[in-house]
């Protein structure tokens, strides 16, 4: 776990170092009023059904690996309305498909904070999860179209008598078009 705060915290120093002046929205920016975004999330940290991002956990034995991608139009300057979808293997036949919906805001372009509701279709399930997701980071633009996204989520369970909350670490690449 250390090394993964740390690894984030360089990515974070790294990025602030070499930050780039916010894009103008004005001129055509990554962030402006009519562009898409394609964005694949890798997810550090408690695994859970409900999962968009690109992952593998192994704990106790289990293995639990998911695969999935978000993309997003946006609205208006630095705001973009966003939805994705994922399929989750949890081991032991059992499996989820995942699906999120929620809002990505750019602040200063560059800052970007979401706020989303996640849930899952689990096979066999008694119940199935949702989530109310939060997190936010930093975006390091790699050139036009690219985006590396270093960042810390949060997802509080809505039916908590079956599914914890859960925290991760994530690092965020986007295509920006």
């Amino acid at each position: 776990m250390k090394k993964i705060i740390l690894t984030v915290a360089a990515v974070f120093a790294f990025g602030f170092a070499n930050a780039q002046d916010a894009k103008s929205t004005a001129n055509g920016g990554q962030t402006a009023k009519g562009k898409w975004l394609i964005e694949a999330n890798t997810g550090f940290g408690a695994a859970h059904a409900a999962n968009t991002s690109f992952g593998l956990d192994s704990t106790d034995g289990e293995t639990t690996w998911s695969i999935g991608a978000e993309g997003g139009y946006f609205v208006m300057d630095d705001l973009a309305i966003k939805a994705g979808l994922g399929y989750v293997d949890m081991g032991d036949d059992v499996s989820a498909f995942s699906y999120k919906i929620g809002a990505k805001y750019y602040i200063i372009s560059q800052i970007p904070v979401q706020l989303d509701y996640s849930g899952a279709s689990i096979k066999d399930a008694d119940e199935n999860p949702s989530y109310l997701g939060i997190q936010g980071g930093y975006a390091i633009f790699l050139g036009q179209n690219v985006s590396i996204e270093p960042g810390l989520r949060f997802n509080k369970s809505l039916n908590e008598d079956f599914y914890d909350d859960v925290f991760q670490v994530r690092i965020g690449f986007a295509l920006h078009f």
